[in-house]
């Protein structure tokens, strides 16, 4: 297969993030020496006319080390302080390394909110649009100081990966501790193979992804491999490379190794990247291997189909289908709320108005509302089918 490994300065928008280890010392706090090194990266692919998004991490780890807490892991509260701490002082060195080239930064700090409700989700990119539109460079973090029910989004690669298809982005980099992806961790089997470009993010692909993490970098591989899916499936390649050296994304332009993985030749809408990036579904509907052929074939989920429902939501909320073996097989907008659901799972739409005593949908789910999450075999190419004439 042929694919398209471009160099950076060929891409249009390229989203950046960057794992707290590399910018924070425990000993020392802020590496200020390669902060400003990379925003000599980003001043330069600026200069060849490419836009630059930044994720940054590093306010709870420098939060802590600014306020000296021990090692180990804080409670809620003592992550809220440390992150309130940090951010203003990594939003301030951001600032300070920018203007060395005349760039000016702007701060958006998102919460899970932020991506997941549909409003939010549209106005934060009309402001990311904005900054784009003035030359103004987003830096980019979790709201950690005001998360309530978990502080961790995901070590921020899967909000860089939302930030991307936010910002309509075709190259998203994650720089961290390790230079790619490899079939088992390196540290433990010697006879890993590092893995150069991905084609597609498979099941297989998925298995390699390890759980660990460091204390300052709070995600693995794992969330990583998380954030090529919703990626990936919006037409936005990744690349995983290490951020160790000074200078890494000229590292990656002059060919430092790297990971690789391809877009979707079949990129959904932007409307269908949004449902089908969702991380926390509201429920979950049991269909039948019929149900899940349809599907495959750009059918919508009628409720036949349906063997059962968890969770509560409400129509419109986004919800995971599952199909055989408990896996995951697409995401849509609910037709019905839970309790409606539940009354009309596994009857046929004729029979839906004599159940609830009314006329609703035909479907549970809509075509128009669904998109396929599971890449296997059984779609058209391998690859995320996507019913272009209906979307």
């Amino acid at each position: 297969m042929t694919v398209d490994r471009k160099l950076l300065s060929t891409y249009r928008r390229i989203v950046i993030k960057i794992g707290s280890a590399l910018l924070v010392d425990r000993s020392t706090g802020l590496k200020k020496a390669w902060l400003d090194a990379i925003c000599d990266d980003i001043a330069a692919l600026r200069s060849k006319g490419v836009e630059v998004l930044v994720v940054s991490s590093g306010a709870i780890a420098l939060g802590r080390t600014v306020l000296s807490m021990p090692k180990g892991a804080l409670k809620l509260e003592e992550s809220q302080a440390a992150a309130a701490v940090g951010q203003i002082a990594l939003a301030r060195h951001w600032s300070e390394s920018l203007s060395r080239h005349d760039i000016v930064a702007g701060q958006i700090l998102l919460t899970l909110g932020d991506t997941e409700e549909r409003r939010r989700y549209l106005n934060a990119r009309a402001t990311l649009q904005q900054l784009s539109k003035i030359g103004a460079i987003p830096i980019i973090n979790e709201n950690d100081t005001v998360a309530t029910t978990e502080i961790r989004y995901g070590d921020n690669d899967r909000l860089a990966a939302r930030v991307a298809t936010m910002a309509g982005a075709d190259l998203l980099v994650l720089l961290s501790d390790i230079d790619g992806l490899y079939t088992a961790p390196p540290h433990i089997d010697p006879a890993a193979r590092f893995l150069e470009t991905i084609h597609e993010i498979t099941p297989d692909i998925e298995a390699m992804a390890g759980g660990a993490a460091s204390e300052l970098s709070r995600g693995g591989m794992r969330t990583k491999i998380d954030a090529g899916k919703i990626a990936t499936g919006a037409g936005c390649a990744m690349i995983i490379a290490s951020g160790k050296m000074v200078n890494p994304l000229s590292a990656i332009e002059n060919g430092a190794r790297h990971s690789w993985f391809a877009p979707s030749a079949m990129p959904v809408t932007a409307r269908k990247t949004w449902i089908a990036g969702q991380l926390q579904p509201a429920g979950a509907i049991h269909v039948d291997a019929g149900a899940e052929m349809a599907l495959s074939a750009g059918k919508s989920l009628l409720p036949a189909g349906v063997r059962s429902v968890t969770g509560q939501f409400s129509r419109g909320d986004t919800i995971a289908v599952i199909g055989g073996e408990g896996r995951e097989i697409a995401r849509g907008l609910a037709g019905y709320d839970a309790e409606d659901a539940r009354k009309i799972a596994g009857r046929k739409s004729a029979e839906i108005a004599e159940i609830l005593g009314y006329a609703g949908r035909t479907a549970m789910i809509h075509r128009d509302d669904l998109v396929m999450t599971e890449p296997t075999h059984k779609r058209q190419g391998g690859r995320l089918k996507e019913d272009a004439a209906h979307a």
